[in-house]
């Protein structure tokens, strides 16, 4: 996914190999790599590698780029500052999720093949803990069935100018009534995703993240979205201008 309003673009070699080994090191250290630990790694010289990273930041991976260094912020599905999804291995805490959506999708990365993650987060709305267990991609267990993503930004606001924005408005809530209450708490209004519906939404990339080398940005189009979302039975009427009122 890139920014919205970009026009199509392919990766260079450069910035195909630096994404791949983003996306190797956080697996393995749970956080991101600072540029010395890149440098060693891929014998790339500094001005490379932020070259390599300007690159990248047409797309999902988030750096601020106020900072001589380049701080790195997201490179999902993961986060470098905390996040309400706490991803755990082995019963020890690992790393920060991305967001709600996003942690839907960390099992299925190659790393993780047949290991088993439980990502500890909360309720938006009241914080009462929620616990959901993944594996390769697919739910097992959950401590909360009704357990919702609840997304109170439309996807014509999405990466505008990053991805930012849109993952912060990306959360797990305990069940619909929690999720009309975290809506009137921060005065928008937001669709569900139950777990089976955020599952196919983030197929597509789950299934190439890691997987393909080569995988490329898409533009990031609202309306093709929207229809994809409409097509997974959640109900949009909350993002249409000219719905009825609540």
């Amino acid at each position: 996914m890139s920014q919205q309003g970009l026009p199509p673009f392919t990766w260079s070699p450069l910035a195909l190999e630096v994404r791949q080994y983003l996306y190797q090191y956080w697996c393995q250290h749970g956080r991101g790599p600072n540029l010395r630990d890149a440098h060693e790694a891929l014998g790339l010289s500094r001005h490379d590698l932020i070259a390599a990273y300007k690159e990248l930041s047409r797309g999902e991976i988030v750096f601020d780029q106020t900072t001589q260094n380049f701080a790195m912020l997201k490179v999902p599905p993961f986060s470098s500052y905390p996040t309400p999804v706490q991803v755990w291995i082995d019963g020890a805490f690992f790393a920060f999720a991305g967001c709600a959506m996003e942690s839907v999708a960390i099992s299925r990365m190659p790393p993780f093949e047949g290991q088993v993650l439980t990502l500890e987060t909360s309720c938006a709305c009241c914080l009462e803990p929620i616990s959901i267990v993944m594996s390769d991609g697919q739910l097992v267990s959950r401590s909360a069935a009704t357990a919702l993503v609840h997304v109170s930004m439309a996807p014509q606001d999405w990466a505008i100018p990053t991805v930012m924005p849109m993952c912060d408005a990306m959360n797990w809530v305990l069940d619909a009534d929690h999720a009309q209450r975290y809506e009137r708490m921060i005065g928008r209004r937001g669709v569900v995703f139950t777990i089976e519906q955020a599952q196919p939404f983030v197929k597509g990339v789950a299934d190439n993240r890691m997987w393909d080398y080569h995988w490329n940005a898409a533009p990031l189009t609202p309306e093709p979205i929207l229809e994809a979302i409409r097509g997974l039975g959640v109900d949009v009427s909350n993002w249409d201008p000219d719905g009825p009122p609540r």
